[in-house]
Order: structure tokens, then C-alpha cells, then sequence
């Protein structure tokens, strides 16, 4: 066994690293005297919105949560993120709990590793900046069902949670740290079976099992891993870490997740049962989880994972404290564990493992033919983690595996949910009734929400008057959501309509900005007064490149003076109006959707379709003009899907490229000095067209 350097005292950094809901319990004699001390680490995904709200119910003579870190690898973006969690957070009246994101520490080449590690990329591959690419992460989708959707809260963020004091601060966002007592893990899969992807009974021969029986639940690459859980893969080496770290641990898997699905029973149990503002928001966010699923199968599908977890950690501690013992919801037992990090052979150096790769000596310290020294899956396409004639991949990164050994860690394991003991219940497990109790109490319930905070707020759609005046040519601008390309949004609609004619917007997910940050879009439009300009939204990933990757936008720093500024406009965009147009879920079938929400009408629409509607309006004489500050990708896709589109489009005006001059000048891609040659300049184009025009 090969542990880092990074003993008891400074686990806690390990573990803001790691992609888990975790909560951690602190330790020492303060913690004795007085309530459980807890810091929680979440992704803030769906799920973890529940199990936070259930923890913040608890009396807080008993459970205390000092801090929560966020984990900025998995399902959501930091800068959306951390935004949300301070609204819910002031919901609760809880504005005491420190909050954590990651930092821009880095770990040098000889393996020192610095404070603040930025925790945006997997510790195996983190360097001195928070560039890199997405080895495990693009197992996450990012648009809708992905890491969009959960940034957003499916669009409910916005609409219900009050807005908070507190907001991200460039340079100035703390961290959290704790002595670390316990920790209570939902993540991986020990000797869980999946559930989902099975064929029905009665199925034909011609019905091929997907999921079924698997150890893990990686819907996007189990033909490559079918063993991970999507938590435990999205930092394998720095699970193994904290599992190897000597602390007491408490897993919840997916062998006890899998056991108690959100049913029918207990849905309409909660939509019956919402008598505080926290039930309300979890139980809305659910129900676009269900309405948006991609299936029919969401109530066999879609577990409790953290908020079960949740439930079986305080259950834990208050047994524990009380010399009780045993667990309420769940069945524990112990078992010999380790997270698999790298696959065999061992020792044999294929290029795949960064910390072997091209090194005189192992990063860290590590052995060289040792259990970290293996292949390190690429991505979810790795051939290597492929089988010839078999859609059951072979790869094992971040599967916590029951071992025997040195590598054996003794740790204790949920296996099942309890049922419920009351058979006159509507629930069929003991944790249902625990949740909607603890949701619903009146007391440490949330003092109010949007509406309540700002009462005379209307939604009111404002759109200028161009009655009796000229109208300038029509613009569109396609835009990726920097900061200047906000900058130039304002310059283009404080523009005479006699000049340009603003008629619509396309967004670029794959630049400097991730694609929920469509939002500040409708802000600034609705301050503006101009409600009217549609926004479409456009792909994430560069054309030719896959849909799960993070090709070219890898370049982009994900932490200070990158994507965190960007998605939070330095912290600005909270200042803005709030805009009655946002990003939502909301679908509908007559766009493929599986079936209808309750309201396709505010369904976001795609850029090729803003495209269409505003070519469709257009009178016959008149053509467009097109100014792009982005990535070329929905310019290039609307040229490929609409064979006319040349014949409206009067300029183009692209922002970007660089060519060189007498003086050999180098573009601007500052994280890749290999690549001299690419340069970026907004305002030199824009005031030249804007020149032309006039």
C-alpha cells in the first residue's frame, strides 16, 4: 500500500478533492461535550439539495454543520454552484455555515503539494493550474440531464430561492477545514447488482441487457467500466486516498442506494406533503427529475443516494453518541474495501498513468510496479477498457472492490435499506417517513423565498417601442458569455436602432463560459428593456469532437480569470435585475422530448432554432449580418444544417484568429505554449464593423 504524505491532519483538504457526497464528522473534545460538528462535501447535484435540506432540519443541539465544501469535478460548475448553495443557505437563515470551493493551489511535477489545490481536476492529473483536460468528468453529460440542469436547478433556482447576501468573490472565496472524527461516504459499489437496463421478462431475443448487474452505474461508459460509481470515478486516486487515510469510514453505496428507489408511493406521498419552503423546492426539483427522465423507468431508476446517505449518518451518530449502536435505515456490516485506481498489468508504463509517464521517478513517491501503476482509463471511449464482441467493459478505475491483503481498508458498509416496521405506512422504507418528517417540520424551516423576499416582484416581459422609426440592418451576435462579450452585448444595445437592429443571440457552450451562464444573458437583457431579443442555445462540445468531452475548451482555466469569473461575471451578476426569462427543463415532445412538463412554452430554445424563426421573419430584400466573439461552432452548425444560409447572410464578422505580422507576434492562448500563432481581440472587430455599418 502506497499512501501521499497527507496523514489525519490535513485529510480534510484530501477530501475536498474527492467527488462524493461526504459528511464529515469532527473530532476532539469540544465535539464530545457538545453537538456532532459536520462538514459536508457535496456536488450539488439533485439529490445532494435533499440530503442537505435534511441535515439543516436537525436539531441543532444535536448536529451542527459548520461548513460545506464543494466539489467542482462532478455534476455541477463552481461558479453556478457555490451561488447556489448561498441562496439556500440564506432560505434557512443558516448565513453562519462557511462555504468552500476549490481554490487555484496546484501540485508541482516533483509532487508538493501546495494549499488551496483547486480540486477542478483529478489529483492524478493536477498540475500548477486549474487547466486540464476531463478524463473522468466527461462521463457527466453537460447539457440537459447533465451538469446544465443541476447549475440550474432544471431552471427552479432562479424562480423560487430567495437571493442571498453572500455571493462569489474573485480571489476572496474561502475554504473549509475540519479535524476529522468520521466520515460517511455515499459512493461506489462493493457487491451491488444494477437494477436498471435489465430486460423484462417477457422480452424478445432480440433485447441486450445494458446496466444489468453491473457493479457501478455509469450510464455514459459501461461498455468500457461497467464497475464504477459515478461519485468514487470522478477522482479515483484521490478516493483511495482518503480511504487508505486511517479515519473511521462509513459507506453507502449503490449496494444499499439501489434499495430504496423513489417509488409512486412516496412521490405522491411528498407532493402531498409540502408545508415549507424547503419541501416545496425539493420536491419541484424531483419532479422535473421524473418529467425530464429519459425513460419510463424513473421510479425504479432513481434512488436516494446522498439523501439516504444523509439519513444513515445522523441515524449513526445519534445511536452512536447514545451507546445504542446500529443504524435505523439502514443494515450495516464490516468489509475489507480499496478503491481500484489503476488496472492490470501493473508496472507496465503505456503512457495513460501521469504519474509514471515520462518520469525518472514516480510521482509521489509511488512504486513502480505497485497498484497505482497500471493503465489509467483516458476517457469513456479507451480502447484498451473495451472487449472485442462484448458491450461489458473491462476497466476497473474507481471501483471500490472487497480485497483481502495489505490493500484491505476495514471499513463499515451499508448493504440495504430497512423496510418499514409500520404496515399501516404508505412508505415501504423506514428512511421515507424520516424525510418527509424532518422537511415538513416547522421548526429550523426556511424563513421565505423569492416571492416572500421581494412581494411586490412581478415577472413583466419589458420591449422597446421602434414605432415610426427606421430600423437598421438586422444583427445576430453569437456569443460564448466572457466577460467582454457582455461588455459588447451593452454596446450593441446602446446602439441607435437606426444603426443595427439586434434581432437575436446565439450562445457557444464550449468557450469561456459554461452554457448555464445563459442566464446573465436574460439579465442584462431585461435591464435593458429588450425582453424581446430571443436567446438560443447552442452546443457544448466542438465540432467533430465528442459530445462527452472537453476538446480545445480543456485550455480554458477553470478557476481564477476563467470559467469561475465568467459563469459569475466576478461576482456581478448578482447585481443584475432578475429577468423573468431563464435556462428551464421545461420540454416538450413535439421536440423529442419523452413526454411534456407541465410547461413546454418556457422551453429553452436551441440556437439553430432562433436561426430559423428570425430567417423566417425576414423580409425578402433584407439579409443578415453576423457578428461572432466566440468559437465558430454555431455559425459552422447552422451552415451545415441549412444549405440557404449563405443566401441571407449579408457579413460576417468574426472575432478571433491571428495572423502573423513582420514582427513574428504570438497569439494569445497563454495555456499552451506550444500553440504561438492563435490571438483573440473583441473591440478592434466590433468598432470596424460597427465603422462599416454606419
Amino acid at each position: 500500500m502506497m499512501m501521499l504524505p497527507l496523514r489525519r491532519t490535513t485529510a480534510a483538504a484530501v477530501l475536498m478533492v474527492l467527488v462524493a457526497f461526504v459528511v464529515v464528522v469532527a473530532g476532539g473534545a469540544e465535539a464530545e461535550a457538545g453537538p456532532h460538528r459536520i462538514l459536508l462535501d457535496t456536488d450539488m447535484d439533485t439529490d445532494d439539495l435533499l440530503a442537505l435540506l435534511y441535515i439543516l432540519k436537525q436539531n441543532r443541539s444535536e448536529f451542527d454543520l459548520k461548513a460545506v465544501s464543494i466539489s467542482v469535478n462532478a455534476w455541477s460548475n463552481a461558479g453556478h454552484a457555490v451561488n447556489h448553495l448561498y441562496d439556500i443557505l440564506y432560505m434557512m437563515g443558516r448565513d453562519d455555515i462557511l462555504v468552500g470551493i476549490g481554490g487555484d493551489g496546484g501540485i508541482s511535477d516533483s509532487g508538493t503539494i501546495y494549499p488551496n489545490v483547486s480540486g477542478y481536476l483529478p489529483l492524478i492529473d493536477q498540475g500548477m493550474t486549474t487547466v486540464g483536460g476531463c478524463r473522468y468528468r466527461q462521463a457527466i453529460p453537460q447539457g440537459g440531464g447533465g451538469r446544465l440542469d443541476k447549475d440550474t436547478n432544471f431552471g427552479l433556482r432562479r424562480g423560487f430561492l430567495p437571493q442571498g447576501r453572500r455571493k462569489y468573490t474573485p480571489l476572496q472565496q474561502p475554504t473549509a477545514q475540519q479535524n476529522v472524527e468520521h466520515i460517511y461516504i455515499m459512493g461506489g459499489g462493493v457487491r451491488s447488482k444494477n437494477p436498471t437496463g435489465c430486460c423484462p421478462k417477457n422480452a424478445t431475443k432480440f433485447c441486450t441487457p445494458q446496466q444489468c448487474g453491473d457493479h457501478g452505474n455509469l450510464f455514459t461508459c459501461y461498455t468500457t467500466n461497467p464497475n464504477a460509481e459515478f461519485n468514487i470515478f470522478g477522482d479515483p486516486f484521490s478516493a483511495y486516498q482518503v480511504f487508505h487515510s486511517g479515519i473511521s469510514i462509513t459507506l453507502v453505496p449503490l449496494d444499499a442506494t439501489n434499495t430504496i428507489p423513489i417509488n409512486e408511493e412516496f412521490f405522491y406521498e411528498f407532493q402531498r406533503h409540502q408545508s415549507t419552503y424547503e419541501a416545496q423546492y425539493c420536491f419541484k426539483a424531483l419532479k422535473m427529475a421524473r418529467d425530464t427522465w429519459f425513460n419510463d423507468q424513473f421510479y425504479t431508476s432513481y434512488f436516494m443516494w446522498d439523501s439516504f446517505t444523509s439519513g444513515v449518518a445522523i441515524s449513526s451518530m445519534r445511536n452512536d453518541k447514545s451507546g445504542k449502536f446500529g443504524n435505523d435505515f439502514a443494515q450495516l456490516e464490516y468489509m475489507n474495501v480499496t478503491v481500484i485506481t489503476s488496472n492490470k498489468p501493473y508496472g507496465v508504463h503505456d503512457g495513460s498513468n501521469p504519474l509514471f509517464k515520462g518520469r525518472g521517478a514516480p510521482k509521489f513517491g509511488l512504486k513502480r510496479d505497485g497498484v497505482h501503476s497500471g493503465h489509467v482509463q483516458t476517457g469513456i471511449t479507451d480502447n484498451f477498457c473495451s472487449v472485442k464482441g462484448s458491450n461489458k467493459g473491462r476497466c476497473e478505475d474507481g471501483y471500490t472492490k472487497e480485497v483481502s491483503g495489505p490493500e484491505a481498508v476495514h471499513i463499515r458498509v451499508a448493504t440495504r435499506a430497512k423496510p418499514n416496521l409500520d404496515k399501516y405506512s404508505p412508505f415501504d422504507r423506514e428512511f421515507f417517513k424520516s424525510f418527509l418528517e424532518a422537511l415538513n417540520l416547522r421548526e429550523n424551516s426556511g424563513s421565505l423565498n423569492l416571492m416572500a423576499q421581494f412581494p411586490f416582484y412581478r415577472e413583466i416581459l419589458y420591449k422597446l417601442d421602434f414605432k415610426n422609426k427606421k430600423i437598421g440592418p438586422p444583427v445576430i451576435f453569437d456569443m460564448d458569455m466572457s466577460p467582454g462579450d457582455f461588455i459588447s452585448l451593452i454596446y450593441l444595445l446602446k446602439a441607435p436602432i437606426e444603426v443595427i437592429d439586434l434581432k437575436g443571440i446565439l450562445v457557444s457552450g464550449n468557450g469561456w463560459a459554461h452554457i448555464a451562464s445563459i442566464d446573465i444573458i436574460y439579465d442584462i437583457l431585461h435591464m435593458m428593456g429588450r425582453d424581446d431579443i430571443p436567446v438560443g442555445r447552442g452546443n457544448t462540445n466542438a465540432i467533430g469532437t465528442p459530445i462527452l468531452g472537453c476538446n480545445y475548451a480543456s485550455f480554458i482555466p477553470q478557476g481564477s480569470g476563467g470559467l469561475i469569473d465568467s459563469d459569475t461575471l466576478y461576482g456581478l451578476a448578482r447585481s443584475l435585475p432578475r429577468s423573468p426569462r431563464r435556462y428551464t427543463a421545461e420540454n416538450s415532445v413535439k421536440y423529442g422530448a419523452p413526454r411534456n412538463t407541465d410547461h413546454p412554452e418556457l422551453r429553452q430554445p436551441l440556437a439553430f432554432e432562433v436561426w430559423q424563426s428570425i430567417k423566417e421573419q425576414l423580409p425578402p430584400s433584407e439579409k443578415i449580418t453576423i457578428l461572432t466573439s466566440g468559437p465558430l461552432t454555431n455559425l459552422a452548425n447552422i451552415m451545415l444544417s441549412d444549405r440557404n444560409t449563405s443566401s441571407v447572410i449579408e457579413k460576417v464578422y468574426v472575432v478571433g484568429g491571428h495572423i502573423r505580422g513582420e514582427n513574428d507576434s504570438k497569439g494569445n492562448v497563454f495555456t499552451v505554449p506550444s500553440n504561438r500563432i492563435y490571438f483573440w481581440e473583441k473591440f478592434l472587430v466590433l468598432s470596424t464593423w460597427w465603422k462599416d455599418l454606419v
